[in-house]
């Protein structure tokens, strides 16, 4: 007798089946709704990971996590309803694989690291897809709501906050000019800014020298305090040749 039989395709097309696989289809609508949500603010501001992104991670982890609940249904519910399931292991699952999705977004330039913020909210969005997956609708909207308001309103509190900002400085000094440590760091001293400490590094080619150092503010609001004013009063000093300046911010 043959494995596919009249039976058992009409077993896929069950009432109970087709109950569930209206249920599950409600978990992936809405786990899509709420990343679409998520990735809204990240495809304003023109990052790199937009709402299709979200949406799919979200959505792919509901759909993961809502079918380790019915395996009495697997396979159009031909008796392998005593298969044993963890969800904890689906879960396990769904973490380490968004995980290397979220560091493919994670770049580094120089002083300045960018993409955190969009890994760690790709992981949200994956934590909110397994939240509507086991049930939790209520918890699932409201980490929805919190990611998305700490990404529209959390960099507004950060600027109003007292914070000691950082700037990845290379300067470039003029062939055969030997640049002193102590004369450069009581100059950006009289700004307000310090070198930081172990952050120093020399490099030479030929008679010209080059510094590369992260500079920080000593206090909320030094002068110079922009890098247009800063540019300037750092290409002043004396035998700096060519200077890259840039926020070390992550």
């Amino acid at each position: 007798m043959g494995i596919i039989t009249e039976a058992y395709l009409a077993s896929f097309w069950s009432i109970p089946m087709m109950e569930v696989n209206l249920l599950v289809f409600m978990n992936l609508l809405g786990a899509l709704l709420l990343g679409l949500l998520v990735g809204y603010e990240r495809s304003y501001h023109g990052r790199a990971a937009g709402m299709r992104t979200y949406g799919i991670v979200c959505m792919a982890s509901a759909a993961l996590t809502v079918f380790a609940g019915y395996p009495q249904f697997w396979f159009g519910g031909g008796g392998h309803g005593g298969m044993p399931v963890d969800p904890t292991r689906v879960i396990q699952g769904i973490v380490t694989g968004v995980g290397f999705l979220g560091a493919g977004v994670i770049m580094k330039e120089g002083m300045n690291i960018s993409g955190l913020t969009t890994a760690a909210s790709i992981w949200a969005a994956s934590a909110i897809g397994v939240l509507v997956g086991i049930g939790f609708f209520g918890a699932a909207i409201l980490l929805t709501l919190l990611s998305a308001s700490l990404m529209m309103w959390g960099p507004k509190l950060e600027a109003r906050l007292p914070s000691r900002r950082a700037m990845g400085v290379r300067l470039e000094f003029t062939p055969g000019h030997e640049p002193d440590e102590n004369t450069l760091k009581s100059t950006i001293a009289q700004w307000g800014y310090m070198v930081a400490e172990g952050s120093l590094n020399i490099s030479s080619v030929g008679q010209m020298v080059t510094w590369n150092f992260v500079m920080v503010a000593l206090r909320s609001r030094p002068y110079p305090s922009s890098l247009f004013d800063l540019s300037r009063h750092m290409r002043a000093i004396e035998g700096v040749g060519g200077l890259q300046i840039t926020h070390a911010r992550n």
